[in-house]
């Protein structure tokens, strides 16, 4: 779960890579998960992107698991 530190304002989550919650950077992005031209339109799915901002490992989970 996403916790706000509020002193900076930073998300702080847990980092595989560091092994604690650390801050990161998460953002939104949607993307196309066909190569097919004609289908391309029909296979974009919303993905959470976070950034570790101490060691800069970046991870992406797609939000509809249809």
């Amino acid at each position: 779960m996403t916790k706000t530190d509020q002193r900076t304002g930073d998300n702080l989550e847990p980092c595989e890579n560091c092994a604690v919650q650390t801050p990161h950077e998460v953002s939104i992005e949607i993307r196309t998960e066909s190569d097919k031209s004609h289908t391309a339109k029909f296979s974009r799915e919303p993905y959470r992107v976070i950034r570790c901002l101490m060691c800069g490992t970046t991870t992406a989970t797609r939000m509809n698991n249809a």
